[in-house]
């Protein structure tokens, strides 16, 4: 079973115990997660409205984008975990003869860059969500209109969050070359998604 098949009491239990995984990645994906579940329930309540008849064609297409993007961060709170469990498979293996650690040590730098890469992707995710986000403000259903700012901060505490599990998995990089992209692709991800989320919600502030 994985952990989108836990109930959230369930789920919340085995996050605050003494369980290695999941940890703050799954946590950071599944915030992104419900962040554009709202924005995708904000469309449902502005689809057929005739209020905004003049914005049916872009929350159709938001509404779309929304869907897709809710299943890839519901997916991304296993695929985190996975990615941990590949590190914490590592120390597992033997070390008792020079190849040994050899082979650990070969190992355990191929898992750092796909629990490096998991939580990137993740970001990526997090910006597409907060695009389309931002494209619903002053378009939907203005009753709901609290819900986008919630998704807006929900987004981007999970953006931030991906981000934070970025930096500790490539601490762990000796591949420099590695470690100077991932660095300089996150940062460029983490500025754009953190400037459309504050202005999201100052947005939203100002619609109250």
């Amino acid at each position: 079973m994985g952990l989108v098949d836990l109930k959230v009491s369930e789920f919340v239990e085995v996050l605050g115990s003494d369980e290695p995984a999941p940890g703050g990645g799954s946590a950071s994906a599944l915030a992104g997660s419900m962040g554009i579940a709202l924005t995708k329930m904000v469309t449902e309540l502005t689809l057929g409205k005739k209020k905004y008849a003049d914005f049916q064609d872009e929350i159709q297409k938001i509404h779309d984008q929304s869907v897709e993007l809710q299943d890839k961060l519901v997916k991304a709170i296993d695929k985190d975990t996975e990615a941990f469990n590949e590190v914490a498979a590592v120390f597992e293996m033997p070390k008792e003869t020079d190849e040994d650690k050899a082979k650990r040590r070969e190992a355990m730098q191929k898992a750092l860059k796909v629990a490096a890469t998991t939580p990137l992707e993740v970001m990526e995710l997090m910006v597409e969500s907060l695009r389309v986000t931002s494209a619903a403000v002053g378009k939907s259903n203005t009753n709901a209109a609290s819900d986008l700012g919630v998704a807006a901060l929900n987004l981007k505490s999970g953006l931030q969050g991906a981000w934070l599990n970025v930096l500790i998995n490539i601490s762990g990089i000796k591949d420099q070359e590695f470690v100077n992209d991932f660095k300089a692709k996150g940062e460029t991800i983490l500025n754009e998604g953190t400037r459309l989320a504050d202005t999201i919600y100052t947005q939203i502030l100002a619609q109250m």
